[in-house]
């Protein structure tokens, strides 16, 4: 755990929803977000953990990217070919492969019984190794084993800071992004 504790380095956890809508406000919030830290967290550099899943994931990383003095850990919950399965478009096997060259570093985590297991471990590696939790988020119960209201919960159980952006999420059983509306893109600050 102490190997992602560099002197001067944030350590931001990312969670989130897979499936966004309204993107250009949740981007902005996002920075809003990574402002915040920022002051919190003076004239430090700043380490992303994303485990680079398609939404919250790289849209996180790549706002953090393009600061001074960023860095990216990418938790695998799987090694990376079965990751690649996950990815439907040669467009997002292409982006995740991108976003997985600019990490300084890659850990792919023990296997685990079923695949829901090991995404869930992902989050409890995000988790376990952040200093602050960013979470895009509806606000609602988790629709799925390690989803992002796990997650969120779990950082409160613990004290965590983190910063919660409001996003929708997709309807359960579905792929249609929902929006919040008025809400979409909102910063919630927790602990921070």
């Amino acid at each position: 755990m102490r190997a992602l504790n560099r002197v001067g380095m944030v350590r931001i956890g990312v969670t989130g929803h897979r499936i966004l809508t309204d993107i250009e406000k949740i981007s902005a919030g996002i920075d809003a977000a990574l402002r915040r830290i920022e002051r919190v967290f003076p004239r430090e550099g700043i380490t992303v953990i994303s485990s680079l899943a398609e939404g919250t994931d790289r849209l996180v990383a790549r706002r953090v990217l393009v600061r001074d003095n960023a860095r990216l850990v990418v938790p695998l919950p799987l090694p990376q070919a079965d990751c690649l399965t996950d990815f439907e478009s040669d467009e997002s096997k292409r982006e995740f492969i991108d976003l997985l060259g600019q990490a300084e570093r890659v850990v792919v985590l023990p296997p685990a019984p079923t695949r829901n297991e090991a995404y869930a471990a992902a989050g409890r590696y995000v988790l376990d190794h952040c200093s602050v939790l960013l979470a895009v988020w509806d606000g609602r119960e988790a629709q799925g084993q390690g989803g992002t209201s796990n997650i969120v919960a779990c950082a409160r159980q613990r004290g965590v800071p983190f910063a919660w952006v409001h996003a929708g999420n997709c309807k359960p059983g579905t792929t249609g992004p929902t929006s919040l509306g008025e809400e979409q893109g909102k910063v919630t600050f927790e602990n921070l």
